[in-house]
């Protein structure tokens, strides 16, 4: 905009709760209600409010059994169905795991754990834009040593079942997801090679630095670029896409 007074009373931020939550690294919104959002805490499960903040309660209580919540996703085509990604990504030097995904098919009434408890530590869930029981997994493993369970997962029957479809190795896991919402072929994963001891906190590595040899699951391109520390990797899946276009494209 021209005149920068249409600005104004944009971008004012205020604090708008609960105070007793905790540090929250997850976040999501209704995708039919504008005042109906979720958030998870790092040490206190998932929360709800549906008066855009004036009143919020804790929706996890009696059927988490761990209560880091490091990823949240709503289905954009069902806002009944909700994925919860158990342990933050961001190692500090208090950190709490998890013990998998946990899914809600009633707006957060009711959860039950779909798998993936040894992965520890999870730092984005996806949904398809077109199917809510087509879901990813970005995870980074365990903190404090190697293990198989890391990278990116994949369900398409709502988690009953989950496929590794990208791997590097077992001290480098996904920490990011991003999928294109009007192509959702196209996806994007950050891989992170980290780890905590007793005494110090270690990121980047020889995998990280070098790409690491990155495998899928099914037939598709895989490549990985940018920084040492935390390599992209871009995928190309099999699914139709509702508007075909190229990636980075306009509207």
């Amino acid at each position: 905009m021209s005149d920068a007074q249409n600005l104004d009373g944009l971008l004012r931020w205020r604090c708008i709760g609960p105070f007793r939550g905790g540090r929250v690294v997850a976040v999501a919104g209704d995708y039919r209600d504008r005042n109906t959002f979720y958030f998870g805490a790092v040490a206190g499960g998932v929360w709800k409010t549906t008066d855009a903040g004036t009143y919020w309660r804790c929706v996890s209580d009696g059927y988490f059994t761990t209560a880091s919540v490091g990823a949240l996703a709503v289905a954009p085509s069902d806002s009944n169905v909700i994925y919860a990604g158990m342990g933050e990504t961001t190692i500090r030097i208090d950190v709490s795991h998890g013990d998998g995904v946990y899914k809600s098919t009633d707006a957060g009434r009711t959860w039950a754990n779909v798998g993936l408890g040894d992965t520890r530590h999870i730092g984005k869930v996806r949904v398809h834009p077109a199917d809510p029981d087509i879901v990813w997994v970005a995870a980074l493993g365990h903190a404090f040593g190697p293990n198989t369970e890391r990278g990116v997962f994949k369900s398409t029957d709502g988690g009953a079942t989950w496929t590794k479809v990208l791997y590097v190795s077992d001290k480098a896991g996904a920490v990011d997801l991003s999928v294109d919402e009007t192509n959702p072929r196209f996806l994007y994963a950050a891989v992170w090679e980290a780890y905590r001891s007793f005494w110090q906190i270690s990121g980047g590595g020889r995998t990280a630095a070098s790409g690491g040899a990155p495998t899928a699951a099914r037939p598709g391109r895989t490549s990985a670029t940018g920084r040492a520390c935390r390599p992209v990797f871009w995928a190309r899946s099999a699914w139709p896409p509702r508007q075909p276009r190229p990636v980075g494209s306009g509207p």
